[in-house]
């Protein structure tokens, strides 16, 4: 208990009250949420600091450590500091942070870790934000200060750079560090996005849900230090950094199936039309031919596929209320039915049987010989495609019809 006390005195706040003196729940505006695992070294720091901002600056609030599973004196510590212990059995970041959210009990909340590395003492730009509107409110790092040795070379100017600037791009989010540690929220708000990722994601789940959602996000600078602790940090740069890029990815149908794919169609399209009635002479020693149709036929499969996958994903994202309806995406869904999927690849595919029919006169002609190079071997490989296309739009019917089983029109 002596260093308790000695951790209060230069922070020159006033002793939490007890548990009985606490307000009601309806009565709390703040609640500061701390996820912990064996931080022992820094929680105390981190509750003494929000305990003192809450009551230096005369806020209704409380202080909620969401401890996963600690083996070390760390709830023992929160608890005699007189901050609300919820223990989450399920590890990751986003599970406790999920819990933690679900007990607080105030209209807003602060989450920040545990590690000593965010200022608790220093959250009213935070507060202000929230009270004049803002549903979830990020802090900035490389707006207000970064200390030396506070963050990895890596993902200083790698990781947390280019995963904000795709979380931007993918998501018109405006937020500049998506992976910001310190960020409030009107609790409602955020409940009802119905977060679901339990890892080191959540950050990054909770500014994509919020962007979707139409919800009123703000930045504000905050500063960075050097974490307390003695041993390395839970954070794995690059498991971690994979599963921020695959959730950025997955919530968005456009950039992961739609783009790429209609990009492969056009190339595929226009390079197997310009190809084929014969080669193509680029310059004196290149001359586009029958491999490169090879491929441009290739690209038009793969892309016509992605494409489908785009329209599917979306489809069910929205059907699962994982993605809000898509006013792009709407008038295709409507006008792309089962019905009109199957005739589409029923008629491309017919196509294709006749060039392959076509094709296998001309070889008849020839005696069942060698196929013109120039040209029978060029229709085939459209008539080909043709099939492959046909199978896969049909099939991308009936799997949109399996997806609408049982959803309202």
């Amino acid at each position: 208990m002596s260093a308790v006390a000695a951790l209060r005195d230069p922070l020159s706040s006033p002793p939490p009250r007890d548990e009985g003196e606490r307000p009601a729940a309806s009565e709390l505006e703040l609640s500061i949420v701390i996820p912990c695992l064996n931080e022992a070294e820094t929680i105390g720091i981190c509750v003494l600091k929000a305990t003192g901002f809450l009551n230096r600056h005369g806020i209704a609030g409380e202080v909620v450590v969401a401890d996963n599973a600690s083996t070390d004196d760390s709830k023992t510590i929160v608890r005699l500091l007189g901050a609300r212990v919820v223990d989450v059995a399920t590890r990751g970041y986003g599970a406790a942070l999920q819990a933690g959210i679900a007990a607080a009990r105030g209209r807003y909340v602060i989450v920040g870790d545990a590690d000593d590395s965010y200022d608790f003492g220093d959250l009213m730009p935070f507060v202000m934000s929230l009270r004049a509107g803002s549903a979830l409110v990020v802090g900035n790092r490389f707006k207000g200060g970064i200390a030396p040795g506070a963050m990895p070379f890596l993902h200083r100017y790698l990781g947390n750079p280019v995963l904000s600037y795709v979380g931007r791009l993918f998501f018109k989010s405006g937020v500049g560090d998506f992976h910001c540690g310190l960020r409030g929220f009107a609790r409602e708000a955020i409940v009802g996005l119905d977060l679901q990722t339990t890892g080191m994601e959540f950050a990054s789940e909770m500014i994509v849900r919020a962007s979707l959602a139409g919800l009123a996000i703000a930045e504000v600078p905050t500063t960075l230090s050097k974490d307390g602790r003695s041993r390395p940090p839970h954070l794995n740069t690059w498991r971690d950094g994979w599963r921020h890029l695959r959730f950025l990815l997955l919530y968005s149908p456009r950039w992961l199936f739609l783009y790429p794919g209609f990009a492969l169609v056009l190339i595929g399209l226009f390079t197997s039309v310009l190809l084929l009635p014969g080669p193509l002479p680029i310059a004196n020693r290149l001359t586009l031919d029958i491999h490169t149709m090879l491929v441009a036929c290739a690209c038009l499969v793969v892309g016509v596929q992605s494409v489908c996958f785009a329209l599917l994903a979306q489809q069910y994202a929205t059907a699962r209320k994982i993605l809000p309806p898509s006013p792009r995406y709407q008038p295709f869904l409507k006008f792309f039915t089962l019905e009109r999927m199957v005739i589409l690849g029923g008629v491309i595919f017919l196509a294709g049987l006749v060039g392959i029919g076509a094709t296998f006169a001309t070889w008849k002609d020839l005696n069942f010989g060698d196929l013109g190079y120039t040209t029978e071997l060029r229709q085939m490989m459209i008539s080909v495609t043709g099939l492959a296309v046909g199978v896969q739009l049909m099939l991308s019917g009936f799997l949109s019809g399996v997806i609408a089983i049982g959803l309202r029109d």
